[in-house]
């Protein structure tokens, strides 16, 4: 039985610890806010330009290349986790998608190189067969910038026929407690699974006075202007939303923490007091027994 005294190097202990996971939970709140409110910001744009090449897809007269389907032989998945753990299952989550989803592709006789950003991404496929590139620092300060960067590089790849496509595997943000794991095609664009936000603005573009507008300059032009655009700005909004998803997910981790450290300092307790008296008890029995041996 542990002493009184280890009872309470535990309880301190404990104490400490979750000192530490309440500071946790306090700065993953503070991070989180900032996190929404970079999405709120992005997704606005980034499903209106989604959808506006989805719409243009559609109509029989645009042929362009980064539109077209293509037979995939090789393809290129970019696998976005964190750079920390004590997350809960954020990282593990979307690890465990990825490589369901590589594993599927490959038995199909596809091709598949992974590019992963985050730290917890690179340890896991680092030693793995089809690793390419580790992309960093977009996880940080989370700028439009290098990860335009990264966009610009793996669209010139595509372009050169590097590749048949590019699918992105990430957490979506959804709210502080509940992050759902995507796996999203980027280029070519999808226009069957896209994000659900972008679903509800395709709806007024069906109609024929959209089909029958007038594109100054051409429909070939714009699309050149918009698809690399549409790249690096669905990347960044998906490195936002895994940013948001993390943040999220720790805050809950370490609020779930901070409960069971409580609870566990309850039955610690418990158990103390009762050492306690019983050590009190054993005592008065022997003073007790000595008076009596006295007598």
């Amino acid at each position: 039985m542990a002493s009184l005294k280890d009872i309470r190097k535990r309880i301190q202990s404990v104490k400490n610890t979750r000192q530490i996971t309440r500071a946790m939970k306090m700065v993953a709140a503070a991070k989180l806010r900032r996190a929404q409110e970079n999405i709120v910001n992005s997704r606005a744009y980034a499903y209106r330009i989604y959808s506006l090449l989805v719409s243009l897809s559609k109509m029989q007269e645009i042929k362009h290349p980064l539109l077209e389907e293509r037979a995939e032989a090789r393809i290129r998945v970019i696998v976005l986790a964190g750079d920390r753990g004590l997350c809960g299952s954020f990282n593990s989550s979307v690890l465990k998608k990825a490589d369901l989803f590589i594993r599927s592709k490959r038995q199909a006789g596809v091709e598949v190189t992974v590019d992963v950003i985050g730290k917890k991404a690179f340890e896991f496929f680092k030693n793995r067969p089809g690793f390419g590139k580790q992309h960093e620092g977009l996880l940080g300060k989370s700028s439009f910038a290098p990860t335009s960067v990264v966009a610009g590089q793996v669209l010139a790849d595509f372009t050169d026929g590097a590749f048949d496509a590019v699918y992105l595997v990430y957490n979506e943000f959804k709210s502080a407690i509940q992050q759902t794991v995507t796996t999203e095609r980027l280029i070519p664009i999808s226009v069957t699974q896209v994000p659900q936000g972008v679903t509800a603005l395709i709806q007024p573009s069906e109609n024929d006075e959209y089909r029958k507008a007038i594109f100054e300059p051409s429909k070939e032009e714009v699309l050149e202007a918009l698809i690399p655009r549409h790249f690096k700005t669905q990347l960044y909004r998906a490195v936002l939303e895994s940013i948001a998803s993390e943040q999220g997910a720790r805050m809950s981790a370490m609020e779930n923490a901070t409960k069971n450290a409580s609870e566990m300092i309850d039955g610690l307790t418990l158990q103390y007091n009762k050492a306690r008296q019983a050590a009190i008890t054993k005592e008065l029995s022997e003073i007790v027994g000595g008076m009596e041996a006295m007598g």
